[in-house]
C-alpha cells in the first residue's frame, strides 16, 4: 500500500511538471500509477538521448521561444526599424563607419576595368575608350553628379546599410550613349500596392507564379521631396535590384547589419559612460565648506541668510565654489575603466568586424598585435571576403550596365557594328578587372609571381590582374618605355636585355 502510494505521488508530481500522456498511457496510469510512473520515465529518458540539447527545452532554454516562418513573413515585421537603426550607427558610430568605409575601400576602391573581349582589337579599344568617357558623372548618372565608381561604392554602401539599393534604366538624350543610371532607395518601393486577382504584389514588387520580379512600383515626390500619393510603374528588365537573398522564401531586402548593430550600439553607450566618467574625473575642482554657527551668537559667526543653490549641479575644471552652511560634498567612486575599456572596445570590434567576414585590423586599423605571417593570413582571408562582393557586382550590376550601354551605343551610332544583332552574344563578351589588392611584402610577392610564371603555374593575366591592371596595357606601356630608352641612350645596355 505504502509503495502504491508513493508511486501516485510521483506520477501526480510529474504530470504537473508539465508530462503529456495520451489516452493509453492515462488508461494505465488508472490501474497501475506505478507502471504508469515507469513507462513513462523510459519514454522521457529514450527521448533525451535522442534529442538535441539545442531543441531542449529545459531550464536553460526556457526563455527560448522560436517559430518557423518563410522569409519574408519574418523580416518584413522588423525590416524598416533595423534599417532605420543601421542608418542611425552609419551617421552617429565611427565602429560602424570602419566596417562600411573598408568594404568601400577594398571592394570598389578606384573602380572596376572594363576589357571588351571581341575578336577585333581595334574594336575592343574603341569600346573600353567609350566606356570610359560614359563614366562620366555628365554621362552615366541621370542627376550629373556621381561617376560610375561612385555609384558602385554608395551601391556597396547601401546594400550593406540599407540591405538593397535600385538602378533604373533611363533612356535620354544628351550624352556619349541615350543611357543613364538613376538610383533609389528601397524605401521608395510603394508598400501599400495591392494586386488584383491575377497580380501578386508584395512589398512594392509584382512577381509571377515564380516569385520572378515583374514590375517595381516606385513612389513619386514633388520638388519638395514630399511624396505625391502616385506611384510609378517600371518593367523589372529596367530595374537592377542589388540585394542579398539567404533563404528560398525571401522576397525584398535585410539590412546586412542586422546581427551587428546591437553590438555597435552597445560598445557606443559604454564608450560614452568612460568618456564622462573620465571628464569628470579629470575635473580639478575645490569646494568651501562653512560650519554651521550655533543659535543666537553674534560677529562673524552668526547665522549667514546667504545661501547658495546648486543649479546645474555640474564639475568644470578649475571650478571653485562655496557650500551653504552645514552641506557638504559626497562623491561616487565607480571602480576605474579605463585599463579595463581598451581589452573590452578590442574585443566587441573583433566580434562586429568578424561577424561581417573581416578582421579586427583592417576595421581598427590596428596592426600592433600582428606579425608578417598573421598579417597576411588575415589580408587573405579579407580579399576572399572582398571578393565574393566584387563577383556579386560583376555578375548583377557591372555586366548588367555594361551590355545595356552596348546596345545603346550600337543603336545611337556610336559605335558602328553591322552584324551586331547576328552576333551580339560574341561582341558582348567582356571581362571585368578588379581593383589591386596590394600586399605586405611586395619583394616576397614579386619572387612567388616570378617563379609560378616561370613554372607554368600562373599566367600573366591572373598576375597582372590581381593588381588590377590588364597585362595588354603592362606589355603595350613596357614597349613604348623600352623604345623611348633606346631612342635617347638611356641604360641601353639594360633595355637591350630587357
Amino acid at each position: 500500500m505504502r509503495a502504491v502510494t508513493e508511486s501516485r505521488i510521483l506520477l501526480y508530481l510529474y504530470l504537473i511538471g508539465g508530462s503529456q500522456m495520451n489516452w493509453f498511457e492515462k488508461t494505465i496510469s488508472f490501474f497501475s500509477p506505478s507502471a504508469a510512473y515507469k513507462r513513462e520515465a523510459w519514454r522521457v529518458g529514450l527521448d533525451q538521448l535522442k534529442s538535441y540539447d539545442a531543441g531542449a527545452d529545459d531550464r536553460l532554454n526556457a526563455g527560448w521561444r522560436v517559430v518557423n516562418q518563410n522569409a519574408d513573413q519574418t523580416d518584413r515585421v522588423h525590416r524598416d526599424i533595423i534599417r532605420a537603426r543601421a542608418r542611425d550607427l552609419e551617421r552617429n558610430s565611427d565602429m560602424s563607419e570602419s566596417i562600411i568605409s573598408a568594404f568601400e575601400r577594398n571592394v570598389v576602391g578606384t573602380g572596376f576595368k572594363l576589357q571588351a573581349k571581341t575578336n577585333d582589337e581595334e574594336l575592343n579599344q574603341k569600346i573600353e575608350h567609350l566606356f570610359t568617357e560614359w563614366c562620366k558623372p555628365r554621362n552615366c548618372d541621370a542627376t550629373f553628379q556621381q561617376s560610375f565608381d561612385s555609384l558602385c561604392r554608395m551601391a556597396v554602401r547601401r546594400k550593406k546599410i540599407d540591405g538593397g539599393i535600385l538602378f533604373i534604366k533611363r533612356y535620354t538624350k544628351g550624352g556619349v550613349v541615350p543611357f543613364t543610371l538613376q538610383t533609389k532607395e528601397v524605401d521608395d518601393l510603394d508598400t501599400m500596392q495591392i494586386g488584383g486577382r491575377d497580380e501578386r504584389i508584395v512589398g512594392g514588387v509584382q512577381y509571377n507564379e515564380y516569385n520572378r520580379p515583374l514590375a517595381y512600383f516606385l513612389k513619386t515626390y514633388d520638388i519638395n521631396g514630399l511624396h505625391s500619393g502616385k506611384s510609378e510603374k517600371v518593367k523589372a528588365d529596367d530595374v537592377i535590384f542589388l540585394w542579398n537573398k539567404k533563404r528560398p522564401s525571401q522576397l525584398r531586402e535585410m539590412s546586412e547589419m542586422a546581427h551587428t548593430i546591437g553590438r555597435i550600439r552597445d560598445v557606443n553607450s559604454y564608450m560614452e559612460a568612460v568618456s564622462v566618467k573620465e571628464r569628470v574625473a579629470a575635473c580639478l575642482s575645490v569646494f568651501i565648506k562653512r560650519q554651521s554657527p550655533a543659535a543666537g551668537t553674534m560677529g562673524r559667526s552668526a547665522n549667514q541668510s546667504k545661501s547658495f543653490s546648486y543649479n546645474g549641479k555640474t564639475l568644470s575644471p578649475g571650478m571653485i565654489m562655496e557650500l551653504n552652511p552645514g552641506d557638504d560634498v559626497a562623491s561616487v567612486q565607480p571602480p576605474s575603466q579605463g585599463a579595463s575599456a581598451a581589452d573590452f572596445i578590442r574585443l566587441q570590434q573583433r566580434m562586429a568586424g568578424s561577424g561581417q567576414g573581416m578582421s579586427y585590423e583592417v576595421t581598427a586599423r590596428d596592426m600592433s598585435q600582428v606579425n608578417y605571417s598573421s598579417a597576411r593570413q588575415g589580408l587573405i582571408e579579407d580579399n576572399k571576403t572582398y571578393g565574393i562582393e566584387q563577383k556579386y557586382l560583376i555578375d548583377h550590376f557591372l555586366t548588367e550596365v555594361y551590355e545595356s550601354f552596348l546596345i545603346s551605343a550600337v543603336l545611337s551610332g556610336a559605335i558602328v557594328i553591322k552584324d551586331f544583332w547576328e552576333k551580339k552574344r560574341e561582341y558582348m563578351n567582356h571581362e571585368w578587372t578588379p581593383p589591386a589588392q596590394r600586399w605586405i611584402d611586395p619583394l616576397k610577392e614579386a619572387t612567388a609571381n616570378k617563379i609560378l610564371l616561370e613554372t607554368n603555374q600562373s599566367t600573366l593575366a591572373e598576375i597582372a590582374a590581381s593588381t588590377g591592371y590588364d597585362w595588354r596595357e603592362i606589355i603595350d606601356q613596357r614597349a613604348r618605355e623600352i623604345e623611348y630608352m633606346r631612342l635617347k641612350g638611356v641604360m641601353e645596355d639594360e633595355a637591350k636585355g630587357t
